[in-house]
């Protein structure tokens, strides 16, 4: 199946159902006949701009990111508000605890916005690990995360 044709049809399904996880989304495409990867679909939602966040119902969710009237620090902003947890600084890095299934989610929000505080990222399940180029840089994105963090 074509790249074109899988992403379609994930946007379909985002549009249609209320889908949480990953896993719940590659179900989904499975019954539309898709059989990817986690890692592709990961990629897909970085590719579709498909994000977390709450909608009318208070139920945490896939939306295609509106990207029209919001700008990048906004979407930063909102993602870290929706998904992250905490933030620990350790020097120049810091680790950030996400919901399950988001880590990927936040370091292609984190990346995508090409900040001079950040090298990199590398993400996983429920964790982001951000690389900053000196302790001062990472401090300033301690700070930036922290101030979103919904508790």
């Amino acid at each position: 199946m074509k790249k074109t044709e899988r992403q379609m049809i994930l946007e379909q399904i985002i549009h249609q159902h209320v889908v949480s996880t990953q896993d719940e989304l590659l179900a989904l495409l499975k019954d539309e006949g898709v059989d990817a990867t986690q890692a592709t679909i990961s990629r897909d939602i970085r590719d579709l701009q498909i994000v977390k966040a709450r909608d009318e119902s208070g139920n945490l969710r896939y939306m295609i990111f509106q990207g029209d009237s919001v700008s990048n620090d906004e979407r930063l902003e909102d993602t870290i508000s929706n998904v992250v947890l905490s933030v620990v600084q350790v020097q120049f890095l810091n680790v950030v605890k996400t919901l399950p299934s988001n880590g990927n989610v936040l370091a292609a929000v984190i990346d995508d916005l090409s900040m001079p505080d950040v090298v990199g990222t590398v993400a996983g399940h429920d964790t982001v690990v951000i690389i900053s180029p000196d302790n001062d840089a990472a401090k300033r994105m301690h700070q930036r995360i922290s101030d979103n963090i919904i508790e």
